[in-house]
C-alpha cells in the first residue's frame, strides 16, 4: 500500500491540474439550435418571451402546460377533475409537430367553446391542415444576407427583419373569403404567413415564423414590436403556454422527468467532481482487488464480432459528435436507395420530385414533402446538432414504415 500511495497522489494531482486547465481554457460555444425552449437563454430559446407574458397579460393567470393538450384540456373541462375550467388563449411556439390527433381535437373543442388558439411554427399537424383545409409551402432564401421581411397588415409598425433565415414558409392555399390575412413574409415578393381562422365561437391564429419569438430576435434592435403586434390579436384573458420541456409519452399526458443528474453534468465544476469521484472509485477497486487477489485470466471462445464491430463504429461517431458526417451519410443512403428502388433522379429535390416520389411509393404527399423539405433545410446548414440527426432519422423511419 505504501508503494501505491505515491502513484495515487501523482494521479490525483494530474486530474486536478487537468480540470483547472480545462476550466480556464474552456470557451462556451453558442448553440444556434432552434429549440424554442421557454427555459433556454440560448439565441433560439424563447425564455425572454415566456417571462414577458406576465407583463403583457398583467391581470390574468399565466399557466404553463407540461402535459399533452388532450389530457390537460379534458381534465380542465366542465366535467373534468382539474382545479379550474380552462378558458383563454392557448399558445404554442414551435415544436407543434408532437400534437397527436386527440390533442388537436381537444384544442379545436377548446376554440369552439369560445377560446383562442395561437400556433407559430413552420408547419402544423396534418389534422389541422385537413380540418382547416390549408396548405403550407416553402420558398428558399437565395439572398446572400439570408434576410426576410415580416409585415403585419393591420398593425401600424415598420416591417421586421428576420436574418439567418434559410427560407420562408407561407400559406399556399386557404379560404381567402372566410379567413383573415393578418401578415406577410417577403424575400423577393410577399407571401401570406399569418392568418386568423374563425372556428366555432373562437379563433385560431396560425403564424409561420416562430423565430420571431426567440431571444435573439426579441432582444435585437426593435424587433420586439413585431411580436407585440402578433400577440395584440389575442384577447385579454388567461394564457396557457405549451411547454417545450415535456417529453411526450402518449395521449394520457404523463410527463417523463429528466434525470436529476443531467443538470449537474451541465455544470463544469460538478462534472469534473463527478468524473474525479468515478475515477477514484475505479482506481480504488483496481488497486484493492490487485492487492487482495491476483486476477485469473479467462479464456473466452471465439465469438461473432459483427455486432461488436457495428457498435464500435457507431460509438466512434457518437463520441466524436460528428453529426454532420452522420447526417450526410443518412441523406446519401436515402437518396441512393430512392434512385435504386424507384428509378428517380435525385439531383433536384423540388416539388416535381416530391410528386413523383409520392406517386411511386404510395405515401402521402404531405409526409414526403416534410421529409424532402427537411433534407433541403439541412443541406443549407453548416452546423448540426444531435436533435437534427434524431429528427432526420425519425422522418426517414416514418417514410419507410407508414
Amino acid at each position: 500500500m505504501k508503494k501505491i500511495l505515491p502513484i495515487l497522489i501523482i494521479i490525483i494531482t494530474l486530474i486536478v491540474t487537468t480540470a483547472v486547465l480545462v476550466g480556464i481554457k474552456k470557451t462556451k460555444t453558442v448553440n444556434w439550435e432552434e429549440s424554442f425552449n421557454e427555459k433556454s437563454n440560448e439565441p433560439y430559446g424563447v425564455s425572454v418571451f415566456y417571462k414577458e407574458l406576465s407583463n403583457i397579460f398583467k391581470d390574468f393567470k399565466i399557466r404553463t402546460v407540461f402535459h399533452q393538450p388532450a389530457s390537460y384540456l379534458r381534465a380542465h373541462s366542465e366535467n373534468g377533475y382539474g382545479e379550474h375550467v380552462a378558458k383563454g388563449s392557448y399558445i404554442i411556439i414551435g415544436n407543434s409537430d408532437y400534437l397527436e390527433n386527440d390533442s388537436v381535437d381537444e384544442l379545436l373543442n377548446f376554440v369552439d367553446a369560445g377560446n383562442t388558439l395561437f400556433i407559430s411554427d413552420y408547419y402544423f399537424s396534418q389534422k389541422i391542415h385537413d380540418t382547416l383545409d390549408i396548405d403550407v409551402e416553402y420558398i428558399l432564401n437565395e439572398k446572400k444576407d439570408s434576410i426576410s421581411h415580416q409585415y403585419l397588415k393591420y398593425i401600424d409598425i415598420e416591417s421586421t427583419i428576420i436574418d439567418k433565415n434559410a427560407g420562408d414558409y407561407y400559406f399556399s392555399r386557404f379560404d381567402s373569403i372566410n379567413f383573415n390575412i393578418l401578415g406577410y413574409s417577403k424575400i423577393d415578393y410577399k407571401h401570406v404567413n399569418f392568418i386568423q381562422v374563425p372556428f366555432g365561437n373562437g379563433n385560431i391564429y396560425l403564424h409561420l415564423e416562430p423565430k420571431a419569438f426567440t431571444n435573439y430576435n426579441i432582444l435585437k434592435e426593435d424587433r420586439y414590436k413585431y411580436v407585440e403586434g402578433l400577440i395584440s390579436y389575442l384577447p385579454e384573458n388567461n394564457v396557457y403556454f405549451d411547454s417545450y420541456t415535456k417529453i411526450q409519452t402518449g395521449y394520457d399526458g404523463e410527463v417523463e422527468k429528466e434525470s436529476n443528474l443531467s443538470w449537474f453534468l451541465e455544470q463544469l465544476s460538478f462534472r469534473w467532481a463527478w468524473y474525479t469521484a468515478v475515477i477514484f472509485g475505479i482506481l480504488f477497486m483496481i488497486f484493492n482487488a490487485k492487492r487482495r487477489q491476483r486476477i485469473i485470466k479467462t479464456i473466452k471462445p471465439l465469438q461473432n464480432t459483427t455486432i461488436a464491430f457495428v457498435k464500435t463504429v457507431s460509438n466512434l461517431y457518437f463520441d466524436t459528435q460528428d453529426h454532420k458526417n452522420l447526417i450526410d451519410k443518412k441523406i446519401t443512403y436515402f437518396l441512393e436507395k430512392t434512385r435504386t428502388d424507384f428509378n428517380l433522379d435525385t439531383s433536384t429535390l423540388n416539388d416535381d420530385f416530391i410528386v413523383k416520389l409520392s406517386a411511386k411509393t404510395g405515401k402521402k404527399k404531405e409526409d414526403v414533402k416534410k421529409l424532402i423539405n427537411y433534407i433541403n433545410w439541412l443541406r443549407s446548414k453548416n452546423e448540426f446538432f444531435e436533435e437534427n440527426l434524431i429528427k432526420l432519422n425519425k422522418l426517414i423511419e416514418a417514410f419507410y414504415t407508414t
